[in-house]
C-alpha cells in the first residue's frame, strides 16, 4: 500500500485560533500558542492559543456570571431549543467547510467527517433542542396536609473535556444536553484536534447564543484541564477519554465534590457464532474495529469466532481488509487516513511489534504506509490468546485480534475477563442466545447482528472502568441536572 497525500483543498479558512471567553476572541494569558499539526502531511496548520489555569479562570468566571446573571438559565425554555436549533440549522449551512476541516485536523477521510460525523452532530443538537422545554419534575403524595413536588434544575457551569477521535461529534455530545438545561460551559478541545470546536463557539455566538453561555480553552491536559476540574466555579466534569486520566480527574475534583461523569475506553468483544450470517458478521467486524482509523473507543478489537466458522470468517474478512484504500484523506475512495499524531502511530507500531513477539500471527498488515504522514496498514492478528497484549490492551489503531470459541457459556465468560465494559456485539440467529448475551455480558451497550449504530436518543456508556453516568439519552440530559424537593404546608 501506499499513500499518496495532495495538500488540502485551498479553500479551507482557518479563522478561530484564540480563546473564546465571555463572547470574545482572546490571546491566551501567557502569550503562548502550539501548533495544531495535520497527520497526513505531518505539516503545520496552524498556531492555537495555549490556555492555562488563568484562561480557565476568565472563561469559568464568564460562564459563573452568564449561568447566574444572564438570560440563559431563565429564558423560557423554548427559547433556548430555538437558539439551539439555530446552531444545528448554521451547522448544516456549513456541513462541507466544518467537515474539511475536521479532516484536515483529525485525519478521518472527508467521506466520514461529511457523511457520518456531521449529520450526527446536527442531529444530537437537534435531539436536545427537542428536549429543552421537556424538563420536569413530578408531584409526589406524601404524609400529611402537604403539597410536594420536584424541580428539575440545571446543575451550574459544566467542564467539558473532550478528545481528538471525533472532535465535532464530542462537542455536540457535550453540548446538546449542557445547553438545554440550562447551564454554562467551559470546554477544553483535545490539543490534536482544536479547530471544528473552535469554529463552532463562532457558530453559537452567531446565532445568537448569549455571550459566556459557552467558553472555549485550547490547550493542554496537564494545564488547561486540570485548571477545570480543580476550579471552584466549576460544578460538573464531564470526561470522554483515557481511564488514566478519569482517574487523576477524580482525585483532582475531591476537593470541590464536583459532579463527574465519565466516558473511557474499552476491549470491546465481538462474538460470532456458528449459526451467524458469515458475511454480516464479517463486515460488522470490518467497520466496528476499522472504522475511524481503529480509533473508537468502543471498537470491536476482540473477535471471538465460533471454531468451526473460523476459516470461512478469517476468508472473508481478509477479502475485506485487502480492498481497503489508504491514503489521502481528502481522496473521495479513501478509507482510511492516518492516525491522529505522532504518539498515536508510534504506540500502535509498538503494539504490532507486542503481538508479533508474544506469538499471534500477523495474517493482514503491521506496516507503515508510505514514508510521510501516520498512515498504518489494517493489521489483522490471528491465533491470539485472551493473556496477550493485543487481547488485554487498548490499541486506539487499526489492530484486530481474532480468538476461537467452542462453548456459549465460556464465550461469556471471556467476553467479561477485561476490565472495561463499554460495548460488545453479538452474531446469532439464535435469539435466545442473543438475549442471554445481552443479559449477562457486563458492558453498557450491546448490538445484536450489528455494530457501532448510534442515535442520540440511545444512551451510551461504560461499565466498570470504561467510566460511569452516560451520554445521550434521557439520562444523559439528566447528568446537567439537580433534582430539587420543594414541600408545602397547605
Amino acid at each position: 500500500m501506499s499513500a499518496t497525500i495532495s495538500s488540502a483543498p485551498s479553500e479551507i479558512k482557518i479563522t478561530e485560533t484564540q480563546c473564546f471567553i465571555g463572547g470574545n476572541w482572546v490571546p491566551a494569558v501567557s502569550g503562548k500558542t502550539f501548533a495544531t499539526i495535520n497527520p497526513a502531511t505531518e505539516q503545520e496548520i496552524a498556531q492555537v492559543a495555549e490556555g492555562d489555569a488563568a484562561d480557565v479562570d476568565a472563561a469559568a468566571k464568564a460562564a459563573r456570571e452568564a449561568f447566574e446573571n444572564g438570560p440563559w438559565r431563565t429564558m423560557d425554555a423554548r427559547d433556548r431549543g430555538r437558539l439551539m436549533y439555530l446552531l444545528a440549522d448554521r451547522m448544516e449551512a456549513e456541513i462541507d467547510a466544518l467537515a474539511a476541516l475536521e479532516t484536515l485536523d483529525n485525519g478521518k477521510p472527508l467521506k466520514d467527517s461529511r457523511n457520518v460525523d456531521l449529520p450526527l452532530a446536527i442531529d444530537c443538537l437537534r435531539y436536545y433542542a427537542g428536549y429543552a422545554d421537556k424538563i420536569h419534575g413530578s408531584t409526589i403524595p406524601i404524609r400529611g396536609n402537604h403539597f410536594c413536588y420536584t424541580r428539575r434544575e440545571p446543575i451550574g457551569v459544566a467542564g467539558q473535556i473532550i478528545p481528538w477521535n471525533f472532535p465535532i461529534l464530542m462537542t455536540a455530545w457535550k453540548w446538546g444536553p449542557a445547553l438545554a438545561a440550562g447551564c454554562t460551559i467551559v470546554m477544553k478541545p483535545a490539543e490534536q484536534t482544536p479547530l471544528t470546536c473552535l469554529r463552532m463557539a463562532q457558530l453559537a455566538k452567531e446565532v445568537g447564543i448569549p455571550d459566556g453561555v459557552i467558553n472555549v480553552v485550547p490547550g493542554f491536559g496537564p494545564t488547561a484541564g486540570a485548571a477545570v476540574v480543580k476550579h471552584p466555579q466549576i460544578d460538573k466534569i464531564a470526561f470522554t477519554g483515557e481511564h488514566r486520566t478519569a482517574q487523576i480527574i477524580t482525585r483532582d475534583s475531591a476537593d470541590t465534590l464536583k459532579r463527574l461523569t465519565f466516558e473511557l475506553g474499552g476491549k470491546s468483544p465481538n462474538v460470532i457464532f456458528a449459526d451467524a450470517d458469515l458475511d454480516a458478521a464479517a463486515m460488522g467486524a470490518y467497520v466496528g474495529l476499522f472504522l475511524n482509523q481503529g480509533q473508537c473507543c468502543c471498537a470491536g478489537s476482540r473477535v471471538f469466532v465460533e471454531s468451526s466458522k473460523h476459516d470461512e470468517f478469517i476468508e472473508k474478512l481478509q477479502a475485506l481488509t485487502a480492498r481497503r484504500k489508504v491514503g489521502d484523506p481528502f481522496a473521495a475512495d479513501t478509507e482510511q487516513g492516518p492516525q491522529v499524531d505522532q504518539a498515536q502511530f508510534d504506540k500502535i507500531l509498538s503494539y504490532i511489534d507486542k503481538g508479533k513477539k508474544e506469538g499471534a500471527d500477523c495474517i493482514s498488515g503491521g506496516n507503515r504506509v508510505g514514508d510521510k504522514g501516520y498512515f498504518i496498514e489494517p493489521t489483522i492478528f490471528d491465533n491470539v490468546r485472551d493473556d496477550m497484549s493485543i487481547a488485554t490492551d487498548e490499541i486506539f489503531g487499526p489492530v484486530l485480534s481474532v480468538l476461537t470459541f467452542d462453548d456459549k457459556d465460556d464465550i461469556i465468560q471471556r467476553a467479561n475477563n477485561t476490565f472495561f465494559g463499554l460495548a460488545a456485539a453479538v452474531w446469532t440467529r439464535d435469539i435466545s442466545v442473543a438475549h442471554e448475551f445481552a443479559a449477562r455480558v457486563r458492558a453498557g451497550t450491546i448490538w445484536v447482528n450489528c455494530y457501532d449504530v448510534f442515535d442520540a436518543a440511545a444512551p451510551f456508556g461504560g461499565f466498570k472502568m470504561s467510566g460511569y453516568g452516560r451520554e445521550l439519552g434521557e439520562e444523559g440530559l439528566k447528568a446537567y441536572t439537580e433534582n430539587k424537593t420543594v414541600t408545602i404546608a397547605l
